[in-house]
Order: structure tokens, then sequence, then C-alpha cells
């Protein structure tokens, strides 16, 4: 039985060195010597594609180096499952994480790599008063757990102005490394969007194109945000907000929005066309067309010819083709130039501009009013996004009939959760969310039990989910008699409002540290390799992050022997985590998992998984083992 160590490379996050350089050995083992990259060699076997001069385009300060191997370092933390701050634990599929988002994302990274469709973020702003991530890479668990008061260690949050000397840096090796690590988090048909104003703007433009590719740049959103100026402004009263978009592939384009009334509004019937309103259409084009040079006699006899430079942007025959059919416009008196027909009936859904109005998105007024409507003992809202923008978000990156995760790693108040809610409920399907937000307190509590920010995103969650609950329960008739009648074929699937919170924390396992005073005491404290204090449950979710299984994971339990025993996934993991394990049990448990692995018809051979301490000593490890291999498990472990 092999025993998972803290350094075991299941203990750790995906090591992103390793595999870029497995891929790269698949692509060019020529240029390895050794086990190591021949730069020399790759340079030749790239031509002249490699860019070797010092002076180059591109974006850098100092620490940029530093900031991109802290994304390639492993995590030594662990996600701690807290059933009792949930909603719907054993039925959700969304998660809310507790902790850095640094280092959860690097703990995300087997369960959820290439899987997320959607990553929506509204980081700090770098105004001088956001707080900016003061990272220490060399301990970053540790430095978590001091920045949030969990363990004593003198570290204060801050501020990160411009008297720092180091304004524009701190911010850029903060956000540097947590896109790196989104960037393998999206699918091949994903796409991220980054809310900023002017203080950044252009340096994310930069390190955007840096990560994602500047192939990949989507476009340059406006959020009108403000609902009227800022006249104690001293310069510009700042109106809009941008959204930066990048996909992770050239090829992905967004779904087209519904119609709208106002859009719809253009159209009209002057002459009473039978097949409806329509909008007539400019008939030139600017692109040089060899059927496009031609005049044309109207019905009063006046003749038309394209302007200079421009050409018809039909064939003559088509166009007498067209006005044979009457989709030719000729004006009122039938002695204008010809227009073609776009009927109302025949146009599509809209295309998405860059322009976002606060009357079709919302603005921070509208955030704040949700705000208060969930939350009316407190006004200490600043700066929350409106759902109805996360929503468009929503609704550009997934096509109608699509399902998928939406991630956001500086969550916030949870707007974009509640955004995943409410669009579920509209369009009767279940998308997922994952948000992570850090504990950082707040400057003045609302309650005795809402101390920081992490508090308000759990309980605008728990509002937002009983606000929905009553909005249904007192619309059901209507919405079972109309929307989901069954004669459209469609029956209403219960919006998930549920999530599942989990803490970062360091490992459960303990790494060999002994204390050279007392030896004696190190060595019989690594006869148990779990923490004091952490939970079956505890180390069962970090199992799963390990060997990269969903958070979500269907998940069962029995008992076997008098011992807990767990069935992750159909079966495909198998864990009972125990502190103890009797001689007298050995047996009953082994030939107990063999048989409900049988039930559950599990495909393969599972991974078994067991605490290394429960047991008495080796001969009843090696007994648990060769029964489950008679039975055809071959692959056990323990922690």
């Amino acid at each position: 039985m092999k025993k998972i160590e803290p350094t075991d490379p299941m203990t750790h996050s995906l090591e992103l060195v390793t595999e870029n350089l497995e891929q790269l050995r698949a692509l060019f083992p020529e240029a390895f010597v050794e086990g190591k990259v021949d730069f020399e060699v790759l340079r030749q076997l790239l031509g002249g594609r490699v860019e070797d001069r010092e002076e180059k385009f591109g974006l850098n300060w100092f620490g940029k180096r530093q900031a991109r191997q802290a994304a390639l370092l492993p995590s030594t933390g662990t996600l701690r499952p807290c059933p009792e701050d949930s909603v719907d634990w054993d039925t959700t599929q969304n998660v809310l994480i507790e902790g850095d988002n640094l280092e959860v994302l690097k703990l995300l990274q087997k369960s959820y790599a290439g899987r997320v469709k959607l990553i929506y973020i509204d980081p700090p702003y770098n105004t001088g008063k956001d707080f900016v991530y003061p990272d220490n890479f060399q301990d970053s668990i540790r430095n978590y757990l001091e920045l949030t008061g969990q363990v004593e260690g003198g570290k204060k949050i801050s501020s990160n102005t411009e008297a720092s000397g180091r304004f524009h840096t701190d911010w850029l090796n903060m956000m540097y490394p947590r896109l790196k690590l989104a960037r393998t988090l999206l699918r091949d048909d994903g796409v991220i969007f980054v809310s900023i104003d002017d203080n950044e703007v252009a340096n994310l433009r930069m390190i955007m194109d840096d990560i994602f590719g500047s192939e990949n740049f989507v476009a340059t959103v406006i959020w009108e945000k403000a609902d009227s100026p800022r006249n104690t402004a001293r310069q510009f009263s700042e109106d809009h907000d941008f959204l930066i978009v990048y996909s992770k592939s050239p090829e992905w384009v967004p779904s087209r929005l519904p119609r709208t009334e106002e859009a719809n509004s253009i159209y009209n019937n002057p002459d009473n066309d039978p097949r409806g309103e329509w909008l007539p259409g400019d008939p030139y084009a600017n692109k040089p067309y060899s059927k496009g040079k031609y005049s044309v006699k109207g019905p009063t006899g006046r003749t038309f010819s394209p302007p200079p430079g421009r050409f018809w942007r039909i064939s003559e025959e088509k166009l007498q083709e067209l006005d044979s059919d009457g989709r030719i416009w000729w004006g009122p008196t039938n002695d204008a130039r010809p227009s073609i027909k776009r009927y109302l009936t025949e146009v599509g859904d809209l295309t998405p501009r860059t322009l976002w109005r606060k009357e079709d998105v919302g603005s921070n007024r509208t955030s704040k009013n949700q705000m208060r409507a969930l939350f009316p003992e407190s006004e200490s809202f600043d700066t929350p996004k409106p759902t109805l923008l996360i929503s468009r978000m929503i609704q550009l990156a997934f096509s109608p009939d699509e399902e998928g995760i939406v991630l956001d790693f500086f969550a916030g108040s949870g707007t974009t959760a509640h955004a995943v809610m409410a669009q579920n409920l509209s369009s009767n399907l279940n998308k997922r969310f994952i948000i992570i937000q850090l504990q950082e307190p707040l400057k003045e509590r609302i309650s005795e039990s809402i101390v920081n920010i992490s508090d308000i995103t759990k309980e605008r969650l728990r509002r937002a989910g009983k606000k929905i609950t009553e909005e249904l329960q007192a619309t059901e008739s209507t919405r079972q008699g109309d929307l989901f009648s069954e004669s459209e074929g469609m029956k209403p699937v219960p919006p998930d409002l549920g999530f599942r919170v989990f803490k970062l924390d360091a490992t459960n396992l303990r790494e060999w540290d002994p204390d050279h005073r007392d030896l004696e005491r190190s060595l019989l404290d690594a006869v148990e390799h779990v923490k004091p204090g952490r939970t079956e449950q505890d180390l069962l979710y970090e199992v799963l992050l390990k060997l990269g299984l969903d958070l979500c994971v269907p998940l069962q339990k029995r008992t076997i022997a008098g011992l807990e025993v767990s069935a992750i996934g159909g079966g495909t993991l198998v864990t009972c985590l125990a502190e103890k394990i009797s001689r007298e049990q050995i047996e009953p448990l082994a030939l107990g998992i063999v048989g409900w692995r049988r039930e559950l018809g599990t495909a393969g051979d599972p991974t078994c998984v067991f605490r290394d301490g429960a047991f008495v000593d080796d001969v009843a490890k090696v007994n648990l083992s060769a029964i489950l291999l008679q039975h055809g498990v071959t692959n056990v472990r323990s922690l």
C-alpha cells in the first residue's frame, strides 16, 4: 500500500512546469539533453520565430518574472468543507470558497482545468484605496492566515497608495499569476470578462495580451455605470467603466442577444407590403464587385449609378428579380435611389455592441438598490455590480440551451453567483458557479455574524435564494400554465439555489519538520500522518482535489464493519478515513468494499484510500491490500 506523503505529487495542485515541459518534449524531443532543454537547439528548430533581442515589444515591470513563477509554484494548502455554512450541501452543484484566490486557483487546477465556460472578475481598480493582495510567495498559506487574522503574525491589510513607489507594479504582480492560472481553467470555447477603470486599463490590456495572446482579444466594452454626472469632479465626471474581453480561442463567437422592442421599432410598412414591416437597406458596397458597376432606371425613368468609389451590392439581374417581387423600395414617390427591403420577420437576433447602456444592464444605482433590498440593515456597499450586467455576459458566453461553469475569483458581495441563479430561473437551465472571496474584514461590521466581505457573500446568496424561492411559490401556477406549459414540451427545472462552502487552510497532512531539540517527540508525532483536529470529511475533500475530482462529485456513504466508507463518482474512488481500523474489521471491510463496488457496477480499477495511522500495524495494512488485490482492486493508497 503506497503512502501519500506531503511531498507526493498527489498532494499538490497540477504542476504546470512539468506539464509544459512534457508537451514541449513531445513536440521537440531533440531539444532535450539529459532531461533539460537545450535552448540553442530549440532556437534552431523554431527558425526565425524566436525573439532574442534585448529590446522588444511588451510590458515589463519589476517582479514580472517572480509573478510568472508564482503561478507555477504548487500550493501547500487544501479546502476544508463547511456544511454548516452551506445551503443544500447534499444536492447543490455550486461552490463558494473563502480564501486567497491565488492559492485557491492553484488548488482547482486538477479538478477544473479546461472546464470553465465563463470567467468574470471585478478586481481592485488600484485607485489608491483598493486593497491589493500582498502576496508572500515563500509561505503563501501562512501569509493568508496572518492577513485574515487566523494566526498571529503582525501582518496588516493595507491600501495600495502611490506613495508606496510601486503603485502599478504591486497591482501587476497581484494580477498576473491569477490571470495566468485562470486561463488554464477556461474551456477552449471559453471567455473572460474583466472590469476595470482608467487607472489600469492600458496595463491590463498588455498583460492580457501576454497571457491570452493578442489574437484572442475580443473587445473593450464600455459600461455606462452612472445615472447622473458628478459635479464635484475636478476635470471630468466618470460615467463609465470598461469590460476587457478575451477568449481562449480566436474562433470564439458570442451568442446573439434577443431582439428588443426598441430594435424592432425602426421597422415599418409604408407600402403595406404583405410580408410585414421592413427597413430600407443600403444598396451600395465599398468592396469592388465585378457585377456591381451598372446604371439602373427607376419607375419614373430616372437613372441611378453608384457614387464614385462604390458599387452596387447586388448584380443587375438580382436587382430586377427583387424589384419584380416587390422587395425594392424606390421612395414614397418612386423617384428615389433603390433600397433593398430587410423584413423584420427575416432578421435574426442582435449582434452585441460594445456600448452597454444603464437602461439595458443597470447602473451603480441599480446595484446599490439591489443590495439595500437584501440588506435593509446596512448602507455600506460602495461598488457592487448589477446582476443584469453579469446576466448580459452569461447570455453572450453561453448558447441558449447550454449549461456550464461560471467562475468569479474576486466575488465581492456575490453578484456573479446571484446573477447565475437569476439566469437559471429565466432560462429553465442550471448553470453552475464557483466563486472565491478573501475573508477581508469590513470597516464596520453589519452584525455579529457579518464581519468580513465573505460573510456578506454567503448571506447575500442565502437571502437571494430565499427571495427567488418566494417568487417561485407566488407565481407557480402562472409559470406552469405559460412559460413551462406541457404543450410546449417543457418542464420546469428547479433552480439550484444552494452552494457548498469551503475554506482555504494548510494541508491536512503533516510535513516532516523535526525539532532537533526533541527528536524523540518529533518521531512520535510523525507516526500520525494527519494533523490534529482534522476530520474525515476534511481528508476526503483533500483527496478529491489531489485526484482531480469535482468538489460536487456524486458521493455515497455506507457503514461497513462499523466504519464509514464513501464511494465517489459511482465507485471510481472509495475511501475509509476512520481513525482506527482493528484487525477484526480488516476482512469484513475489504469484502464489503468489493461487494459495494459490484453493486455500483464500477468499471475499471477504482482507487481506494485509507488513513495510514488507522492500522494497528503493517501486517493489518498488508492483509487489507491483499484481500482487495484478490478481488481485482490494485490501486490502494494510504494517507
